[in-house]
């Protein structure tokens, strides 16, 4: 199957388009369009650049070096993480790193040593793509629960301290709180998988359709890497909130609002 490569001109032809949603916004005055223009120019250049780091990388193709760069994505998407949800980095970097690379070692076993199966395992050309997909989706689900988590517990600080004066263990009391967390960070990707291919085609499946692949194909890929990036994405949430909790509370259950950096 032949791949119809997109050239300059026709690249272009899309940043002409911007045009309608930029007099959109400027037309209703929402005061986005500065702030739209950068987003823009900041997607090319990062985009471009990972463009070019990817090249040399899958070109390279060294063990060392992949895990280098994914350590690298670990990093970032923890430091994110943490600055998103407000909490403070020193304290709750390390939690969510350990919870995003326990999740990450484990999916990455299960499709690259039992699914795909490569001869190298670390083969960049599986080993990047499928962890930056399993390490974006943890960040985006980790900040959601985080955000929800800390924000219950400030705003309903006096309930938690009801349920502790009354017998119950940590644990015991913050149980609704991690409940309404985790439906908050899962009720979107869900929804997303009851109806996945009815509304869009998803990313995957596009990317290694128009790649040449088979549709059946590049379904079963679809399917497991839904399947993963949900797995992991709760075993990530879950732990980092786990991990979380002795740095918000002290040795009475007292929780301890210095730890947060802004309250809500």
């Amino acid at each position: 199957m032949n791949i119809y490569e997109i050239s300059w001109p026709a690249l272009g032809l899309g940043y002409i388009l911007l045009i309608i949603p930029f007099a959109l916004l400027y037309l209703f005055r929402t005061g986005l369009v500065k702030e739209t223009l950068i987003a823009v120019i900041r997607m090319t250049i990062q985009l471009f650049l990972v463009g070019v780091y990817l090249e040399v990388l899958f070109r390279l193709n060294k063990p060392w070096i992949n895990i280098a760069w994914v350590l690298i994505m670990i990093l970032v998407a923890s430091a994110a993480t943490t600055r998103r949800s407000e909490l403070k980095p020193r304290l709750f970097f390390l939690p969510v790193t350990l919870a995003i690379l326990f999740s990450m070692i484990l999916i990455d076993a299960f499709f690259l040593g039992l699914v795909i199966r490569p001869e190298n395992f670390f083969e960049a050309r599986y080993f990047i793509p499928i962890t930056g997909m399993i390490i974006g989706n943890c960040m985006e689900r980790n900040i959601i629960a985080l955000n929800s988590f800390r924000g219950q517990i400030y705003r309903e600080l006096s309930t938690y301290r009801y349920f502790i004066a009354n017998g119950a263990s940590r644990h015991e009391a913050l149980l609704p709180f991690i409940r309404n967390a985790l439906k908050s960070a899962f009720n979107p990707l869900i929804a997303n998988m009851a109806v996945i291919g009815l509304i869009a085609l998803p990313g995957t499946m596009t990317g290694q359709i128009l790649g040449g692949s088979s549709p059946n194909q590049a379904i079963r890929y679809q399917i497991l890497l839904m399947l993963g990036i949900f797995i992991a994405t709760m075993m990530t949430v879950v732990l980092t909130i786990l991990l979380s909790r002795k740095m918000l509370f002290d040795e009475m259950d007292n929780l301890k609002e210095e730890h947060l950096v802004r309250k809500t």
